[in-house]
């Protein structure tokens, strides 16, 4: 049946509506995707391309060559050698179980190194290298290389490690570098993304560590492209780190080499000073390690040994140690005493072998007294009861201040570990301290350097090297860094009568060349190396003991300290042996030697010594572990 024409018409219109509806919810939804595909393509464009690029380029860091160490002729004390390794890359690795087993077949690997490996591999962000194996073998390495495809993210490099090749001479001053703990990390607030890089080196202790801001350099970084798999493909570009400032120091490699075999088997400490410029010419503690042991990790037996040897070769005595300076402390309280004007050179204090002090006796160390005694013949012959005299006539303040003054109770600012300040004491710091007032008797201890006073040798060589100068020069050990002089640090003239300084000088004088002198026998024939010294023996124990009769441990300590020329002041000398007994006997013997090895620039002739001390030092001279010239450095020859 036909539909009528009306029908017709309306059934048109309907479906023209339909259509402009659909055709026109067709024609928006295609420009709703032309309109975001043009915000994608156009003006996401630079997003989405930096996204591609991350997706296909990583950024590694580049750990920078240390800054190299040497002496002030130029012989290397702390270099770079060569480190063959192998690192992985976690987010490039894919299976970790899988890679390390496949490693496993190739390079030796023990469970322990493994699960080190893993742990460190997880801990870490996934784009740091970590290092599985280090110090390998150029056929390990190989090995690794030729089985690349097999091993997503991990690569064979060559490193740099750090090496001590003078080995035990610079232990305790250049210190030692290892790698990066949590501890280290979790003292610094921001560190640098180097730290995070496993098994990265900095200085743990000594100059290593307290100049580790300039030794350590600025990391580089390189451009690698990577697959959809994470492999690498190829290096797109390089940047080179900026590589450590190198460090000149005012040691001599053949002068440390001497004082520090000179001092072998004893538990001491000697610091060589240049007095004109404050340069330390050679700081050695005695005895010393191997550095070397501590860069990779020392094992447990070596570390045990270190610990548990009563000789303590892992303190620094040289700066760390402070000891009562003993006799050698008259020098400050003779100045002190003088310079108050309480008493003058030429005058007499009689000495009956003791000092009377209410109900108490201060004996002198000669019981029957040395009589009638003035400074010079008091410090020649190291008479204690006139210092006691004088402790009492200035008091301690001007003592203490005295001693601040030639550097005694201060801390030198040098770049090694745990310098001690020492103690200069005076009325007020005993109240602080113990809660107590200060007694007379305290001071006459003090005056002899016992009681509350304290100082290392570097202390006393500092004492010394201003005595002979009459001025407050400072210590320096770095001479330069990258090639640019470091400046000598001095605070200028003591402000101390010459006149007096000259008696206190003459006085040393005697100690080392008068035959009634303390050091007489450890004196030196030539005009030219005539050295003025003092002696010094601190009690370890309260009572008097005799030293041959006690324990090491509980035997007294044995100082000495000097400047030579007499005439023309070079060098100053302290040497402390714990529990060596008398300064005399156990200290001067060490000074002299260093004295004539360091102003003859080698090792001296016999004929410059008293003769009946030359056999005895020429045996002792072969017994010396002596790295004689020529030597590779690094080698362990030893003549």
């Amino acid at each position: 049946m036909r539909r009528p024409p009306k029908d017709t018409e309306e059934s048109a219109r309907r479906i023209t509506r339909r259509g402009l509806v659909l055709g026109g919810s067709m024609v928006g939804f295609m420009g709703l995707l032309a309109g975001r595909m043009r915000y994608m393509q156009v003006d996401q464009a630079e997003e989405f391309r930096l996204l591609a690029e991350e997706n296909r380029i990583n950024i590694r860091l580049i750990p920078p060559a240390r800054g190299l160490i040497f002496d002030r002729t130029g012989t290397p004390i702390a270099e770079n050698t060569q480190n063959y390794r192998i690192v992985i890359v976690r987010e490039d690795a894919g299976d970790l179980d899988l890679t390390f087993a496949k490693l496993r077949e190739l390079v030796p690997l023990s469970d322990a190194d493994v699960e080190r490996a893993m742990r460190e591999v997880r801990r870490r962000s996934p784009f740091v290298p970590v290092t599985i194996a280090d110090q390998l073998a150029w056929e390990d390495v190989a090995e690794v290389a030729v089985n690349a495809p097999a091993l997503p993210g991990v690569t064979p490099e060559v490193g740099l490690t750090r090496h001590y090749p003078l080995t035990d001479d610079f232990a305790h001053v250049v210190g030692y570098v290892g790698p990066v703990s949590d501890y280290d990390l979790s003292k610094l607030e921001n560190p640098d993304p180097l730290l995070q890089i496993p098994k990265f080196q900095i200085g743990k202790v000594g100059l290593e560590a307290k100049r580790e801001d300039v030794l350590r350099g600025s990391a580089g970084t390189k451009r690698i492209e990577v697959n959809a798999g994470g492999r690498v493909m190829r290096e797109l570009s390089r940047q080179e780190g900026k590589k450590g400032a190198d460090l000149q120091l005012t040691l001599d490699h053949g002068l440390q080499n001497f004082v520090q075999a000179r001092l072998v088997g004893e538990s001491a400490a000697s610091v060589v000073m240049d007095v004109r410029t404050g340069d330390v010419l050679a700081i050695a503690s005695a005895p010393s390690f191997d550095p070397n042991l501590f860069v990779r990790g020392i094992s447990v037996k070596d570390y045990r040994r270190l610990t548990e040897d009563d000789h303590r070769p892992l303190a620094d005595k040289s700066v760390q140690g402070t000891y009562p300076p003993g006799s050698t402390f008259k020098i400050v309280t003779a100045l002190a005493a003088h310079e108050a004007g309480v008493v003058t050179a030429g005058e007499t204090i009689y000495c009956p072998g003791y000092k009377q002090l209410g109900s108490r006796r201060f004996h002198c160390w000669k019981r029957g007294g040395h009589g009638w005694i003035d400074l010079h013949d008091s410090l020649m012959r190291s008479c204690d009861v006139y210092y006691y005299e004088l402790a009492e006539r200035v008091g301690i303040d001007k003592i203490s201040e005295m001693a601040r003054k030639l550097g005694i109770g201060v801390k030198h600012d040098l770049p090694m570990s745990a310098v001690a300040e020492g103690i200069a004491p005076t009325k007020a710091w005993k109240q602080a301290s113990y809660g107590e007032s200060w007694r007379v008797g305290d001071s006459l201890n003090a005056s002899i350097g016992q009681g509350f006073v304290l100082a290392s040798p570097l202390h006393l060589a500092v004492m010394t090297a201003r005595v002979a100068t009459g001025e407050g020069i400072r210590p320096r050990l770095i001479k330069s860094i990258d090639a640019v002089e470091q400046p000598v640090l001095t605070d200028g003239p003591l402000g101390i009568s010459p006149t007096t300084l000259r008696q206190v000088r003459k006085a040393m004088y005697s100690v080392s060349n008068s035959r009634r002198g303390t050091a007489y026998r450890s004196r030196l024939l030539p005009e030219e190396l005539k050295l003025a010294g003092k002696t010094g023996t601190s009690q370890v124990r309260s009572v008097v003991v005799d030293n041959k009769a006690v324990p090491w441990e509980q035997r007294d300590h044995a100082l000495f300290v000097c400047f030579a020329p007499y005439d023309n002041p070079q060098i100053a000398v302290s040497v402390v042996v714990e529990h060596g007994g008398g300064g005399s006997s156990a200290a001067a013997p060490v000074a002299r030697d260093i004295v004539a090895r360091a102003l003859h620039g080698d090792l001296p002739p016999l004929d410059i010594f008293p003769s009946g001390e030359r056999d005895k030092i020429a045996e002792k001279w072969d017994s010396m572990p002596l790295r004689r010239e020529g030597n590779t450095p690094g080698r362990s020859d030893r003549a």
